[in-house]
């Protein structure tokens, strides 16, 4: 029982590091294209926020699921 507690720690510890990655992507992506870009940037940061929210649901799928393994509850 004590290693489903230690995977899902792993598991949770992982999709935050991996989601505040992606979002740290965009963002500098849009400010990288915004620059570039100057007259597009409120369709960037449309995008860039939408793309933000989709990361953020997945990271938020992921973490439940960790959250369920430790508690031994079959999906």
């Amino acid at each position: 029982m004590e290693m489903a507690f230690l995977a899902a720690g792993f598991g949770a510890g992982i999709v935050a590091l991996a989601a505040a990655f992606g979002i740290g992507w965009i963002g500098k992506s849009a400010v990288e294209s915004i620059a570039r870009q100057p007259e597009a940037a409120g369709d960037i940061r449309g995008a860039m926020i939408l793309t933000a929210a989709f990361i953020e649901g997945v990271a938020l799928f992921a973490a439940i699921v960790c959250v369920l393994l430790a508690l031994n509850i079959t999906v």
